[in-house]
């Protein structure tokens, strides 16, 4: 009994499902509405005006070589009557010492200006700044020594120190210049007055004197108080 009922059920189920597909086979519907083409009913026409180029520039015409051209044209012919050109004569002689260089006749004379060149004062020599001393110089060696004289009011008040001076040596070793670099106000006359007397030997350089600037000092000591 079950088994009969079984093979109607599923006699059933294939009827139906047969009767589905046939059912959407034979059905017949609406057609969809095709898709409208793209036009142009709204666009606006333009229209397109081709603008002449401008004409090209005239070009002078080439004058005509004949002779009788236009007033102001510059001649195509030499006229008959101009000659060959020929160097002025002032009455002087040229003389050539290169072919084809002319040398024209000065107006100095030539033997009074060699004698003014060879009677010319030589250049001065340039003034000489001095130098500090460094490797490859031949130091001074002081020939003349003068003591200081020590101040009295210095004494009195007690003051005494170093003085530390630069001293300018000319070519010759004589102190051209003195300026103090350390100060002791009671002690710095006394001591650039006795350094200004003092003398060197000349500074060499390459066997050559020069000046230089160095630094000496003067020392100021009580021997008793």
């Amino acid at each position: 009994m079950r088994r009969s009922f079984t093979i109607v059920s599923i006699g059933v189920h294939a009827i139906v499902v047969a009767a589905a597909c046939i059912a959407q086979l034979l059905a017949v519907g609406a057609l969809p509405d095709p898709h409208a083409p793209l036009t142009f009913a709204g666009a606006i026409p333009i229209r397109v005006i081709d603008v002449p180029l401008p004409p090209p520039p005239r070009t002078a015409a080439a004058a005509p070589a004949t002779g009788n051209s236009a007033p102001g044209a510059a001649p195509i012919e030499p006229p008959n009557e101009i000659g060959a050109e020929r160097s002025p004569d002032h009455g002087t002689s040229r003389v050539t010492d290169t072919i084809g260089v002319e040398r024209g006749v000065s107006s100095i004379d030539d033997v009074g200006l060699a004698e003014a060149i060879e009677n010319a004062p030589p250049p001065a020599a340039p003034s000489q700044s001095p130098v500090r001393l460094h490797a490859g110089m031949q130091p001074p060696r002081k020939l003349v020594h003068v003591d200081p004289v020590y101040p009295q009011i210095a004494r009195s008040a007690h003051v005494e120190g170093t003085v530390i001076l630069e001293a300018v040596i000319d070519v010759d070793g004589h102190v051209a210049s003195v300026r103090v670099l350390r100060s002791i106000p009671l002690l710095d006359q006394a001591a650039i007055e006795a350094v200004k007397r003092w003398s060197f030997t000349p500074t060499l350089l390459n066997g050559t004197p020069l000046p230089i600037a160095m630094t000496v000092t003067v020392r100021f000591a009580l021997t008793s108080r």
